[in-house]
């Protein structure tokens, strides 16, 4: 049975059973690797902050950016991904809610782990159902589990805090252009630079993830749309 956007209702069990598998991982990763990675850091003397947003860069990589680059090449469609990374969402939500953050990888003064779930699953389907391409909808979810992951892994060994130095966005742009454009040529390559420059600005609760995913989005969609427009 066809249920929309010529997906079937097997398609659909498939990618849930799929995502669930997925989604254990990244609970296993989250709530009890990076708890004990926190607390091996903590144990020769890496300084709490400096242990946490270590914690947080891991977890673009191996959550966003792993699951990101699977995706394509487990899933059918785009809508499963985008509903697990809204419970994932939820999940890294409520602990702020409640004034009990997760000490190993949250912090009290933002909830930027929430914005990234959201504009994770977002960009891909907004992407997925534009471009037809799940190669191509990936591409802010790249984005911003790489490129923001190694900004910040590359000021955290220099400056032994979070900050928006010119270093991170150098870094970001001499791993993201490459990416950009094996995957999505030339505009790839564009919207990874322009992504790279656009790392540095947030303003609280909006932060560079939103910003990222949403700068590639629109770059990608707007090529595509003046490409696919008649004449």
């Amino acid at each position: 049975m066809v249920i929309g956007y010529g997906i079937s209702f097997d398609a659909i069990v498939q990618d849930a059973l799929i995502a669930i598998v997925l989604f254990i991982y990244i609970i296993i990763l989250v709530f009890i690797i990076t708890k004990k990675l926190y607390s091996f850091m903590v144990s020769r003397g890496t300084r709490h902050n400096v242990a946490v947003y270590f914690n947080r860069k891991f977890i673009h990589i191996l959550t966003g950016g792993l699951v990101a680059i699977l995706t394509p090449l487990l899933f059918k469609e785009p809508f499963i991904p985008m509903l697990f990374a809204y419970i994932l969402a939820v999940f890294t939500y409520l602990p702020h809610k409640s004034r009990r953050i997760l000490t190993w990888f949250q912090t009290s003064d933002n909830m930027y782990e929430v914005n990234f779930c959201i504009a994770w699953g977002s960009s891909i389907v907004i992407l997925w159902l534009l471009t037809g391409s799940p190669w191509i909808s990936i591409l802010p979810a790249l984005a911003i589990s790489f490129g923001d992951a190694i900004t910040g892994i590359v000021r955290n060994i220099v400056f032994g805090y979070r900050t928006k130095h010119w270093l991170g966005n150098i870094a970001m742009a001499v791993v993201m252009i490459p990416i950009g454009y094996i995957f999505s040529g030339s505009i790839g390559a564009i919207a990874m630079a322009v992504a790279s420059v656009i790392e540095r600005i947030e303003f609280n609760p909006i932060d560079d993830n939103i910003l990222i995913a949403f700068t590639v989005t629109v770059i990608i969609a707007v090529k595509h749309l003046v490409i696919t427009l008649p004449n």
